[in-house]
């Protein structure tokens, strides 16, 4: 009876210890879409001047006010008292130490004594911020002088129709837009107007006097850097006779003292992600240079050193030159001997430490790794890093090793069962060997079979990589294989890679998605049919491209795309790109190109694939007419089709609730035609609709069809107006290249941007 009782408390005791651990160990889930709205996104790095300590910015979705919020974080460089700093109910960014590292900046459009972005200023052991600076113009950026005593800041010249109208007055009615520039939109930024310019000021901390360094009134500048001993500024700024067509900047070095006259150091600077870095002796100044303009749209950035008097011509770096791939954020090494910079390399990016003399280069960490956002002082280095399935965080960098120092999404990982994630290798129609990332569905049992996703990367000068994907890990919890090609224009496979396929858009890489997803089929992983294909700005260009190439896609989501593309000259932000990678449409071979690049649209009628077009109503870097024209062309087709317009939104969708809008749809959509699934798509919200902005698009050889028949008439018709009036030829200019944007921003996926 002892025995039994005792037999029967030590099983009730382990029965109870092990619902215990069951509770503290739940089992894990996929991931569902409000768990994205949960996810922070970690940025922006900055260590104290002593070490000991990392600034950084945190930004979460606010789902109740339909927004993101940002606010500065503050942890220890060991990982420990990790603690938010500020609390507004405005967004903060840019956290910067004054070099004395008694002050913490940042910049917030927070109301203060001054409107507008301002730089506020908080003491390191925390409390109140204050508002620094009263500037009227548009903040655009700022650094400290080594003797924090002083602020470099560029200043942009104030709207003179920018202010509003007094209280009780009537609006104000607009005046009209005057253009008279050669490149005149930017997505965002709208309308490019003349005569309003940024430039460099000296902002006294003590006494808040504001002075103009530079004299000169007809140009920008920008990204200022002070020299060691704060008696000088290096800064970029675009000097040519016409910057719009030649929107390369050129490399100054000027006193840091009002009415000084700067000296031209470089002839070609920045364009890039990086500025421009001091030697510790003052000595040597470090920056990017940009490919030639030829090459613009697949820029890779070299790294050259430049003495800062001037007296000697820059030089690139032979060791890194050899190595063939793109570098940024240069960082000089403490003895001035090296320099560290950034290198992007087939699906990771990863610290390089080449020598100033060019001898040698070496890689600090081995792949696949993706790191970005580097910040170093007093032994310390933060990075950025994370992984397929690891959301970023900010690590600590020492000796090749990654030290982790903040948790903001490791709770939430911690409950999600994620798709594994691994990389594909597939040989083109033409023997390019083709690297991609296939990201498995949650709980894939191998040798099955299961719905594939092509989703492909904007740019196209941008990489698939290494790194935590929303998008791609939604999908997998939902059934289906993802997989993500690094294509033929696609950055991190060097020079030759990238350029093969200048004025030939739609070809290559058409050529090299395909074959990875044959690949895909090939490893018994996809199901040849249940395809679906998708992409946002260069990847929805390319969508257009695959489903007028290939029929067994059952489904598509084409967003921010172009088909038409002679009907964007003028209507987009890539005249440059247009008239001096392709040719104006009224010569001959331009014309014949627009023609070739736009099978899409001029053969629309061998589209099967049910496709759903997306955009932003005010986008000028890809303009909603793009998909505009493909609905209307695939509904007049009579193949299902919709066409899906966020109001006041550019070409990144920012809302919050229209980016889960589009999540909903795209796995609705794919649902439907590759699934069979019924369920319905979310409704369209009744909110108002204004207009416009663009990016461009890539071609392939069309075949015959009835539609070439069309596209031969108006060749001919071209050819012979011509004739009468003389071709007119190519002026010289530099293509600017597309913006690498994602179809989510970084509250989704933190992608890098060229």
């Amino acid at each position: 009876m002892v025995v039994s009782l005792l037999f029967r408390r030590t099983l009730l005791a382990g029965a109870l210890c092990f619902g215990l651990t069951v509770a503290a160990q739940p089992a894990k889930r996929p991931l569902k879409f409000e768990d994205l709205q949960r996810m922070k996104d970690v940025r922006d790095p900055e260590v104290s001047p002593d070490g000991k300590s990392i600034a950084y910015v945190v930004s979460q979705i606010d789902v109740k006010a339909d927004k993101s919020n940002s606010h500065i974080w503050m942890v220890d460089s060991d990982g420990s008292n990790d603690r938010q700093v500020t609390f507004s109910q405005d967004s903060e960014s840019g956290p910067k130490w004054s070099p004395d590292g008694k002050f913490l900046s940042f910049t917030s459009g927070r109301p203060g004594p001054a409107k507008g972005s301002q730089v506020w200023v908080m003491a390191r052991q925390g409390g109140e911020a204050y508002q620094l600076t009263d500037i009227k113009g548009r903040l655009q950026g700022y650094e400290w002088s080594p003797d924090a005593k002083k602020l470099a800041v560029i200043v942009g010249d104030p709207d003179p129709d920018g202010e509003p109208a007094g209280p009780g007055a009537p609006p104000k009615t607009p005046k009209p837009i005057v253009i008279d520039r050669y490149k005149f939109k930017q997505d965002v930024q709208g309308y490019l107007l003349s005569g309003r310019h940024s430039y460099l000021y000296l902002f006294d901390v003590a006494t808040k006097k504001l002075e103009r360094v530079t004299t000169q009134t007809k140009w920008d500048e920008g990204a200022p850097s002070w020299s060691p001993d704060g008696t000088r500024i290096a800064f970029l700024s675009n000097r040519n006779p016409d910057p719009d067509r030649d929107p390369v900047s050129q490399l100054f070095v000027v006193e840091a003292r009002a009415g000084a006259t700067e000296k031209q150091v470089a002839a070609q600077a920045g364009r890039g992600r990086s500025g421009v870095e001091w030697s510790p002796d003052g000595k040597l100044l470090a920056f990017t240079e940009p490919d030639e303009k030829k090459w613009g749209a697949y820029n890779m950035d070299h790294l050259l050193v430049v003495a800062a008097d001037g007296s000697s011509a820059p030089r690139r770096l032979k060791a890194l030159e050899a190595m063939d791939r793109s570098v940024n954020t240069p960082r000089f090494s403490a003895d001035g001997k090296s320099i560290d910079v950034l290198m992007t390399d087939d699906m990771s990016v990863y610290p390089v430490r080449a020598k100033v003399d060019g001898s040698s280069a070496e890689r600090l960490m081995a792949k696949p790794v993706v790191i970005s956002g580097p910040s170093s002082a007093g032994g310390t280095t933060a990075v950025l890093t994370g992984g397929d399935t690891k959301a970023t965080e900010i690590h600590v960098l020492s000796g090749g090793a990654l030290r982790q120092v903040t948790h903001q999404n490791d709770a939430l990982m911690a409950e999600l069962d994620l798709g594994g994630t691994e990389e594909v290798k597939a040989i083109s129609k033409d023997g390019t060997e083709v690297h991609s990332l296939l990201t498995y569905p949650v709980g894939y049992v191998k040798g099955t079979k299961v719905p594939l996703l092509l989703r492909i990367h904007g740019g196209p000068n941008g990489q698939d990589q290494h790194q935590f994907s929303a998008e791609r890990q939604f999908f997998a919890a939902h059934g289906y294989a993802v997989l993500a090609v690094n294509y033929r224009g696609s950055a991190g496979r060097g020079q030759k890679y990238s350029r093969t396929i200048a004025a030939d858009w739609g070809h290559y890489e058409v050529d090299d998605l395909i074959a990875s997803v044959n690949q895909v089929i090939k490893m018994g992983v996809a199901d040849p049919d249940k395809l679906g294909v998708g992409g946002w700005s260069y990847g929805g260009i390319l969508t257009d491209y695959i489903i007028a190439t290939d029929t067994r896609f059952k489904a598509a989501t084409s967003g921010a795309g172009t088909a038409f593309t002679v009907s964007f000259y003028g209507t987009d932000q890539y005249i440059i790109q247009y008239d001096y990678e392709i040719g104006p449409p009224w010569t001959a071979k331009g014309w014949d190109a627009y023609v070739k690049l736009s099978y899409p649209f001029l053969h629309a009628d061998r589209i099967k694939t049910p496709t759903l077009f997306l955009g932003g109503e005010r986008d000028f870097n890809v303009p909603i007419q793009g998909s505009q024209q493909m609905y209307q062309a695939l509904r007049s087709l009579g193949i299902d089709t919709q066409l899906i317009i966020y109001p006041n939104e550019f070409h990144g969708i920012s809302r919050p609730s229209y980016r889960k809008d589009m999540m909903e749809r795209y796995l609705a959509w794919y649902d439907k035609y590759i699934l069979g699934k019924t369920a319905p798509t979310p409704a369209p919200k009744a909110e108002p609709a204004p207009a416009s902005g663009a990016q461009t698009a890539g071609g392939k050889d069309s075949q015959a069809s009835a539609v070439d028949l069309v596209g031969g008439a108006l060749t001919v018709l071209h050819r012979a107006h011509n004739a009468a009036r003389g071709a007119v030829g190519v002026a010289d200019g530099l293509p600017l290249g597309f913006a690498i944007l994602a179809h989510l921003d970084r509250a989704f996926e933190r992608i890098t941007l060229q």
